[in-house]
């Protein structure tokens, strides 16, 4: 649909999330087509003189993947969109955010949408032979997902975690050591779930707290971390107003902490917020059009997260326990909040109500009920 709205269509995500598959799948039912896998220098190659390429492929889709590895073609393609004049002229792929390919949003505005494509969603393997545990312990990229052991998924995602560090980081221009990153990675994978401290996590570093500001604005840019915003409402009320990170891959969050089996997990005090983690990458990527948030006060009334949408606000609590239990401070934020309708998102079988508005649920039936 975006194809037939807009020029040009960027397709960002993190590198092995199934961006190729995708769109090699979508190019293929295109009669006039063409696909350039930027990773490659044969294919970089045909871009040397880009506009004598482009011009030979007039009317067609041409799929440049991995676009942050000529980011200087930007300006050609704003000049050739805007001599044809049409929609569906380019499909762009980029393992960046658009923060990063800022020259997409710069040059190319109001001719360009961007969607960003996340590993696999619960929705999406669920209806396949693999159980919650696997899913949350592996996480959603393809590979680790459906490596034939544990064994092997963690060995995929410790390879996924080198080559990020190693490769994907310098490509992009940035030029900061690999340790370094890799050790700013590990501690936020520590403080998973946690309020952001860019004061504590600069003094573990040995960095400035503007230094280690930069580092996680880059693994948020890079989509390997999530900076959820604290819910800002006008209370009488002492709110937290510094935001909470979360590593967006369950897997990756397991790898960094060398969370190798299910049972090593479970015994880990990382398994209640990597649940949590879980639940709200899911939720915010099923339902884009809702504003997420989290809600906690100085006296401890907390939710988990907060989704907004027009005038209409709904609560989700996040518990890795088959028999959840809620506490006060729950109960004292619906009520801060005005809240009507609330969902306690666990690993159970089926749903339940725990009082007025309030349901126990696993989160393929909230999912159902709200990503339609």
């Amino acid at each position: 649909a975006h194809l037939d709205a807009f020029p040009a269509v960027a397709l960002l995500g993190p590198r092995q999330c199934g961006k190729s598959t995708l769109a090699k799948y979508l190019i293929q039912n295109v009669k006039q087509s063409v696909y350039l896998d930027l990773e490659r220098p044969s294919d970089r190659q045909k871009l040397t003189e880009p506009e004598l390429f482009l011009d030979a492929h007039r009317g067609r889709l041409v799929c440049l993947d991995e676009i942050q590895r000529v980011p200087e073609i930007f300006p050609v393609l704003r000049s050739v969109i805007d001599q044809q004049g049409q929609s569906g002229q380019f499909l762009i792929l980029g393992s960046a955010s658009r923060d990063l390919i800022r020259q997409s949003s710069e040059t190319l505005a109001g001719r360009i949408a961007h969607l960003e494509l996340t590993p696999l969603l619960f929705s999406e393997v669920r209806s396949a032979p693999y159980a919650l545990n696997t899913y949350l312990l592996r996480g959603g990229f393809p590979s680790s997902l459906l490596a034939s052991s544990d064994k092997d998924s963690f060995r995929w995602r410790s390879h996924f975690v080198r080559t990020f560090l190693e490769r994907d980081i310098p490509q992009l221009g940035i030029r900061i050591p690999s340790t370094t990153i890799e050790r700013a990675w590990k501690m936020c994978a520590h403080y998973h779930g946690q309020l952001l401290n860019l004061s504590r996590l600069g003094e573990a570093l040995g960095v400035s707290h503007p230094t280690v500001r930069s580092y996680v604005e880059l693994l948020s840019q890079t989509l390997m971390l999530r900076i959820l915003p604290p819910l800002h409402v006008n209370l009488k009320k002492r709110l937290v107003k510094s935001p909470k990170i979360y590593l967006r891959d369950s897997g990756i969050l397991h790898s960094l902490l060398d969370v190798a089996t299910y049972d090593d997990l479970l015994g880990h005090p990382v398994v209640g917020s990597s649940w949590e983690g879980l639940v709200i990458e899911n939720v915010l990527a099923e339902l884009p059009a809702w504003r997420g948030s989290f809600y906690r006060t100085a006296k401890g009334a907390e939710l988990d997260l907060v989704l907004e949408r027009g005038q209409k606000r709904i609560a989700i609590e996040c518990k890795m326990s088959s028999a959840p239990k809620v506490t006060q401070g729950f109960w004292n934020a619906l009520k801060d909040l005005e809240i009507s309708e609330a969902w306690v998102v666990a690993p159970v079988k089926e749903s339940y109500p725990i009082g007025k508005g309030v349901t126990v649920a696993p989160l393929s039936e909230f999912l159902q009920r709200y990503a339609a």
